[in-house]
């Protein structure tokens, strides 16, 4: 038996990368996972090797910054399964450079990644949260929103945006028993790092982060962690 028989999951941005990493390890232990992402080949690709081993992986194919995706994700899954105990907002997008230079259509685009996105899902799971008594939702962060690199003010914003995301949910919703953590995770080998030489983690090591968050008891929460490896530059970095 896994942990999470019995339980559904939505994971936004679960057709590769972390959302990819943490989608397997909520499969993995018996977790029914719906994953969204804007690119439905991906995601087909994506659920068919997650459910090789016999997972219950769903792919429903949205964008998570488009109000009408996002309630159409949420009423699939629960037309579905009819419950939701976990939401992962993974999605994100990275577009920075110098403040000066940067244009209008790069912030943007970052913001409807990174921020309107995750909110619109919280908000619709919120509201099924709230009606059946809890569950969690994790919102992937950054160590970006707590020790920026240069040229990056788009990315580092959206992730401080973040942070300020989960602390209003988990407040929001103590009476609820709904609980909200921000993982912030350092270097990541995810595709667009392909042929990077710097140390990463795996989108595994990821999951198995988000896995021990959901699988806290009820009256347990990790508000706020950081995951990195123990090389990256990051106490210091400035």
């Amino acid at each position: 038996m896994g942990q999470l028989d019995g339980k559904v999951a939505i994971v936004v941005g679960g057709g590769s990368g972390i959302g990819k990493g943490i989608a397997k390890s909520l499969a993995d232990e018996g977790c029914a996972v719906v994953i969204a992402g804007r690119t439905p080949a991906r995601l087909q690709a994506a659920a068919a090797a997650l459910g090789a081993n016999g997972a219950q992986v769903v792919p429903i194919p949205a964008d998570a910054a488009d109000e009408a995706q996002v309630k159409a994700l949420f009423a699939q899954t629960m037309a579905r399964f009819g419950r939701l105990e976990i939401l992962v907002n993974a999605s994100g997008a990275f577009d920075s450079g110098p403040i000066e230079e940067l244009s209008l259509e790069a912030w943007n685009n970052v913001m409807a990644a990174n921020v309107t996105g995750p909110f619109l899902c919280t908000r619709e799971a919120f509201r099924i949260m709230k009606a059946s008594g809890g569950g969690r939702i994790i919102n992937i962060g950054s160590i970006s929103a707590q020790r920026t690199r240069d040229q990056m003010v788009a990315y580092t914003a959206s992730k401080c945006a973040i942070w300020g995301l989960t602390m209003s949910t988990a407040l929001e919703g103590r009476p609820y028993g709904i609980a909200a953590s921000c993982l912030h995770p350092g270097n990541v080998m995810v595709e667009r790092r392909a042929g990077v030489t710097e140390v990463m983690m795996a989108t595994e090591e990821i999951g198995r982060t988000v896995l021990l968050m959901v699988t806290l008891p009820p009256q347990t929460t990790i508000l706020e962690a950081v995951i990195m490896p123990i090389t990256q530059p990051y106490i210091g970095r400035g």
